[in-house]
């Protein structure tokens, strides 16, 4: 859905150009928040314009669906033209400095006429940002390691490679004397895909301790500040953390308010004034009582509110649900009994099927499917016809030795050729389990090629499940172009299981389609696509994403018995 990252942006460099320009603080809000709701929407933007629904999407008004209506149809919208021109700042350049946001790049444009990362360099070398207002040494410090990681293309991290770091410095703190409990708020929490830093809080009476311990941790490469209750480093691996140290009367009222995103908080706060209700991070007051502070569920019951999962706190329609006691039940990794989609040794996997085994039977799954690429994929070792017959007798002496205490699958995962056909022949995948069917080729087609040819491979007998269904690799490689309700409509009709793919590169299907597919009944799998024993550990991200997309058990086949399993994948 490129459509929906291009608008997304064009309203974003809107919203921050209205900041740098600092004339209309409200405006640019809601820019913003109009920007993240596109951002998680799963179906096309021009869909929902084309039957007139833009402003059913929550942040967008009258004015800002003149707008995305636009840059629809012209590719441009008229207001981000004339701040362009009249503040000509490269934000996307600037904005990746870690630390620098739109007040620093305000003033620097202002005061120094930097408009992107050249002009800032520029500046540096020459000592320009000596003696503005708010530039001292380590600020200036911290602005020339920035420039490093932006054009590094470091500003964002993986979930997975930010979680073992916060787990790591987590789990020191809370061995500190002086500390009742640590824990990881902000997008961590919220688990979402990627990460710009890592927020820490802590529940303790005294702070002065523990700030020192936290600064002089061995992962720690740089103090960035370092005050009585709060503290900021760069770790070696360039993620920011910021710690802050509340006492146990605020620590509830501190999670809370540092782990829902700026829309969430927002709507929490405005319910507070209704009820004669303050609400910040010290706590839930009327007047000068507190009441409400030490733990998060009573400041959303005394709100009137259900608990709201942290990974739903993103003002998707998660406040109203709670108000309505509608939230989701949602699903656990322990509710999965198998893994439907792994390679091994046969095509570009890592271990033997042997060595996979063992490692699934540690997870005490019920059934575990064995689906190795095919033969179109030659750059992955795709197996051909006769490979695959030779592999399908190999599982069933597997399963007849008894040597593991779970039903093997056969599977593959199958190629969708140029014009949608498959590329084992019908013989050889009458005799499979579980087929997945996967793009690895052409993924530049045209939106029209590609749905086209995804949707009629969807409508071979032999497809169960569409893996990785838009392709993109996070940080890496976006979408390709699809219409993802014409693929649903058809996965519906054909009785096509979607993949919620759990490498944390890929987290496909996003948050926003998972959403859309539970609207259409889809059911889901949750695989790992794992190459090696130990990526059989990335279902727990499978989970952290299905979770945000408000995903429950019952939406899940391998939630299912074995016997059930295979009987909800009949055509």
């Amino acid at each position: 859905m490129t459509k929906n990252r291009e608008v997304a942006q064009a309203l974003e460099e809107i919203s921050l150009l209205l900041q740098i320009e600092g004339k209309d603080k409200f405006k640019s809000l809601s820019y913003a928040r109009a920007a993240r709701s596109i951002t998680g929407l799963g179906e096309d933007i021009e869909n929902i314009r084309d039957r007139g629904e833009l402003t059913n999407v929550p942040g967008i008004g009258k004015a800002i669906a003149d707008k995305i209506e636009s840059f629809l149809d012209t590719g441009e919208i008229k207001l981000l033209v004339e701040l362009r021109e009249r503040v000509p700042v490269k934000v996307w350049e600037l904005e990746a400095i870690p630390d620098v946001g739109p007040k620093t790049i305000s003033l620097l444009y202002r005061e120094l006429g930097v408009t992107d990362l050249v002009s800032l360099e520029e500046a540096l070398d020459a000592g320009k940002l000596e003696g503005l207002k708010g530039m001292g040494k380590k600020t200036i410090s911290k602005i020339a390691d920035g420039i490093k990681i932006a054009r590094a293309g470091a500003s964002r991290t993986l979930l997975a490679e930010a979680m073992p770091i916060a787990n790591r410095l987590v789990e020191r703190l809370s061995r500190i004397s002086d500390v009742n409990q640590a824990v990881v708020a902000g997008s961590l929490r919220r688990r979402r895909e990627t990460i710009g830093d890592i927020d820490i809080l802590v529940d303790a009476s005294k702070a002065s301790k523990i700030m020192d311990a936290f600064v002089g941790m061995e992962d720690i490469a740089d103090v960035l500040v370092k005050g009585p209750t709060k503290s900021s480093v760069r770790t070696k691996d360039g993620l920011r953390i910021d710690l802050r140290v509340l006492p146990t009367e605020s620590y509830g009222a501190g999670l809370q308010y540092f782990t829902g995103n700026i829309d969430h908080n927002v709507k929490l706060r405005a319910i507070a004034k209704t009820k004669g209700l303050l609400l910040n991070e010290y706590g839930l007051f009327r007047n000068d009582e507190q009441v409400a502070g030490q733990g998060e569920e009573g400041i959303y019951d005394a709100l009137g509110l259900d608990y709201i999962p942290p990974e739903l706190r993103e003002d998707m329609g998660e406040i109203e649900a709670a108000q309505e006691g509608k939230l989701p039940k949602l699903i656990k990794l322990e509710d999965i009994r198998g893994d439907l989609h792994t390679h091994t040794d046969q095509s570009d996997g890592k271990n033997t099927i042997d060595e996979m085994l063992d490692a699934a039977v540690e997870k005490d799954y019920e059934y575990y499917c064995v689906s190795d690429h095919t033969q179109s994929l030659t750059i992955a070792n795709g197996m051909d016809e006769a490979h695959v017959l030779k592999r399908i007798e190999e599982i069933d002496e597997l399963n007849a030795s008894g040597r593991w205490k779970m039903k093997i699958l056969k599977g593959a995962e199958v190629d969708i050729l140029a014009h949608g056909e498959l590329d084992l022949d019908d013989s050889v995948l009458d005799q499979l389990d579980i087929i997945t069917l996967s793009i690895h080729s052409r993924m530049k087609d045209t939106k029209q090629v590609m749905t086209e040819r995804v949707c009629h491979a969807l409508e071979s007998k032999y497809a169960h499940i569409l893996g990785h269904p838009t392709g993109r690799l996070l940080l890496k490689r976006p979408e390709f172009e699809i219409d993802m309700e014409k693929v649903f409509e058809t996965a519906r009709h054909n009785n096509v299981v979607m993949e919620l793919n759990a490498h944390p590169q890929r987290l496909d299907l996003n948050v926003g389609n998972l959403r859309a597919a539970k609207r259409w009944g889809l059911r889901i799998a949750i695989n790992t696509d794992a190459h090696r024993t130990g990526e059989l550990d990335y279902m727990q991200y499978g989970i952290f994403q299905a979770r945000r997309g408000w995903v429950e058990k019952y939406d899940v086949i391998n939630t299912l018995p074995p016997k059930e399993l295979m009987k909800s994948l009949r055509k």
